[in-house]
């Protein structure tokens, strides 16, 4: 999403004893990543630029612009979970997550290159890797993720959380600070990036002790246009309660009581409200046939631009539909809005 000030078209500009001046500002797109499937599942990847149609807080805007998304450079952000419910699944990860950054970072133009990091979190946020178009650095990473059975706290070399090795939640030392780490991802790392941006979060998605709240974690990832995929694995349960963040993103400030939240609805709401989709490992399922359909998925995509109008320009969130003709049948899965100012 291509947002920020200057969005309000004219702005009148007073000077001392001088007439008014009538400034034009730079009219800028907000673009909306989309993909879409028909009645069975499989993806559509045929439709023009007037098949779709769209609106923003239920008024009808016209799409300026229509493109594929496969033209334009790819920032992936790998999340893995390393906490002791998902011990069992870590190997399969790293293999699946090495063959899928070798088939998804590629050249465009000759020039410009998809780019990746990697963060590894349990009790606190580890950056592995920044953000990088290296491969060796990447896998790398990804031999490191949970080295030796506890959370690393490997200092990166191209900025990123800086000389803080990790992002510690309210836990201690027995936690799974998911929100966190999305928080992080998108205000620190993909805040910096331009063209398409993913996250691919692998977890049962319980958060034990995030500083940062579910709704905060998924503003973060809207803000900068960031689409999340998770992939679901049901872990083991080691029992210490549920998870902190609760099913509408709230946070327990101590005290017991408190029904388990179903972390498989927190990675679907994660998914669904930034234009992503939910996956979970059982069955032929695995989690290399998974990264296969996420790769699949992100090749192709639409890619839909308005100008927003002095309303659609205003501080705050902003609800967008898209939609595709009715007797198409097709599923569409796009983002839920984007927001403006603070």
């Amino acid at each position: 999403m291509v947002v920020g000030n200057g969005l309000s078209g004219w702005a009148q500009v007073a000077g001392d004893g001088r007439p008014d001046v009538t400034l034009r500002a730079e009219a800028k797109l907000v673009t909306v990543p989309v993909a879409v499937r028909d009645k069975k599942g499989v993806l559509v990847k045929t439709l023009g630029k007037g098949d779709f149609a769209l609106s923003v807080d239920g008024q009808v805007r016209q799409i300026r612009y229509f493109d594929k998304d496969d033209n334009l450079p790819l920032t992936l952000g790998l999340l893995v979970d390393t906490s002791m419910s998902q011990r069992a699944v870590l190997d399969e990860e790293r293999e699946a997550s090495t063959a899928f950054l070798e088939t998804m970072l590629t050249t465009h133009g000759g020039e410009v290159k998809d780019k990746a990091f990697v963060i590894e979190f349990a009790h606190e946020a580890n950056l592995l890797q920044d953000v990088t178009d290296g491969k060796g650095k990447l896998q790398a990473a990804l031999k490191q993720i949970d080295a030796d059975g506890r959370d690393q706290q490997t200092t990166p070399d191209e900025g990123g959380w800086g000389d803080r090795r990790g992002h510690g939640g309210r836990g201690g030392h027995g936690g799974t600070v998911l929100y966190d780490a999305v928080y992080l991802s998108g205000n620190e790392l993909m805040a910096k990036q331009q063209g398409r941006k993913a996250l691919v979060i692998l977890s049962d998605g319980d958060d034990r002790g995030s500083q940062e709240t579910l709704a905060k974690a998924i503003e973060a990832a809207q803000r900068v246009d960031t689409v999340i995929y998770a992939i679901y694995f049901k872990g083991q349960d080691f029992g210490g309660g549920g998870g902190y963040g609760g099913g509408h993103g709230g946070r327990r400030d101590g005290g017991g009581g408190e029904s388990r939240v179903d972390g498989k609805k927190v990675l679907a709401r994660m998914c669904e409200e930034t234009g992503g989709r939910l996956f979970e490992v059982k069955g032929k399922e695995t989690v290399a046939a998974i990264y296969g359909e996420i790769g699949e998925e992100l090749r192709s995509q639409y890619r839909l631009g308005f100008s927003p109008t002095a309303a659609d320009a205003e501080d705050g969130y902003h609800r967008i539909e898209v939609t595709v003709p009715a007797e198409a049948k097709d599923r569409v899965q796009a983002r839920d809005g984007y927001y403006l100012g603070k």
